[in-house]
């Protein structure tokens, strides 16, 4: 099972809105096929493994990462025909999927069929995996990641908006890593005017080379200066550009922006900015099972005051910038006990070129 989850993973970044999968038959104790889901459409993890298989999957094992689709609700078919017809003799999975489609019944389906089905083996590992595509299932939101790099004593920007580059090359290629794998990138305005970034994910940059799959640049932008020039509208050839407006937001900057290719929705509210949890259900309808914000020191105030942040990613560069009037990399109101400070789950730290990354769960 973890050669399968193992293989699951070559998917990350690549299969949303599905799970990662992976399968592998295995038969008098030698793997005989493999295979793992690849992207929205292609063929799924189990029968890639029982095509290389072949006949040889007749009174084999077949390992597979996650309960096997018994619907027809998608552009593939179910799996589970295909498992019983290969004539394989027991299915062991990793966990059930919380899809209110299969939820149990690909596993139900096996059993019926005479087919040994085993669950549960190295669940907390498929889980892990699958964080973010467990999180949209369950709450119809994205799984969201807070991801910021700011110098030791938490600066992101000097007092005048100086903020490149705080860490160094690694940490930044790293970012750009994890930028890739979700579906979406959220920024505030700020973000935009101040550094106006292309928010586009690249594998290297001698010679320059963006990511095949590339994140929803999402702009949150109350009332429209975003210019039509920022390189977010002008780059829409390399990525698609979502800007979140409200109802004070001028309809002729509205008309501009639209001409220039990008995609505006406004989300009601009273006089204040965008509703953070209004979109991050709009965005849960849309598909989008994982999101990133790289937005400045309000927007990850706003987000972690909505408690809308699962994961947080901070890259820490070897550098003090002091200074009250710098910027930090939570702004607004800070607690008024150290007994409301929010604490890290799962907290792991390691090096970086000349940076440290700490991440955990919130």
């Amino acid at each position: 099972m973890s050669l399968a989850l193992r293989l699951a993973a070559k998917g990350r970044g690549k299969t949303s809105p599905n799970p990662m999968v992976g399968a592998l038959v295995v038969k008098n104790g030698r793997i005989v096929g493999r295979g793992y889901h690849q992207g929205p459409g292609q063929p799924h993890a189990e029968i890639l493994a029982l095509k290389e298989a072949g006949l040889r999957a007749g009174g084999a094992t077949l390992y597979v990462t996650l309960e096997p689709c018994c619907h027809l609700l998608k552009r593939t078919p179910p799996c589970v025909p295909a498992v019983v017809q290969s004539g394989v003799r027991e299915v062991v999975v990793a966990m059930a999927d919380p899809n209110p489609s299969v939820k149990g019944r690909g596993i139900a389906a096996l059993r019926r069929a005479g087919i040994m089905a085993t669950t549960g083996i190295a669940r907390e590992n498929a889980t892990q995996l699958n964080r973010a595509y467990l999180h949209w299932v369950r709450t119809g939101r994205p799984y969201v990641i807070l991801k910021a790099g700011m110098t030791l004593d938490g600066k992101v920007a000097t007092a005048k908006g100086e903020s490149r580059w705080i860490t160094g090359p690694l940490a930044r290629r790293d970012a750009h890593r994890l930028r890739s794998q979700v579906d979406a990138v959220v920024v505030g305005i700020g973000t935009v005017i101040q550094d106006d970034p292309t928010l586009t994910a690249r594998l290297s940059d001698r010679p320059r080379k963006p990511a095949l799959r590339q994140p929803l640049r999402v702009v949150l932008d109350s009332r429209l200066r975003t210019p039509p020039t920022a390189r977010v509208c002008a780059t829409q050839d390399q990525a698609k550009t979502l800007i979140v407006t409200t109802r004070r937001a001028p309809r002729s900057r509205r008309r501009v922006l639209e001409q220039a290719g990008v995609e505006v929705v406004s989300l009601s509210t009273k006089n204040g900015p965008v509703s953070l949890p209004a979109l991050m259900t709009m965005l849960g309808k849309r598909g989008i099972t994982s999101l990133l914000i790289e937005g400045g020191s309000t927007v990850n105030a706003a987000a972690l005051r909505a408690k809308l942040v699962n994961h947080v990613v901070l890259y820490l560069a070897p550098t003090l910038m002091g200074g009250q009037d710098a910027k930090a990399v939570i702004g607004g109101r800070s607690p008024a006990r150290l007994a409301q400070a929010l604490a890290l789950r799962h907290m792991t730290v390691r090096r970086i070129g000349r940076d440290v990354l700490v991440e955990g769960d919130l």
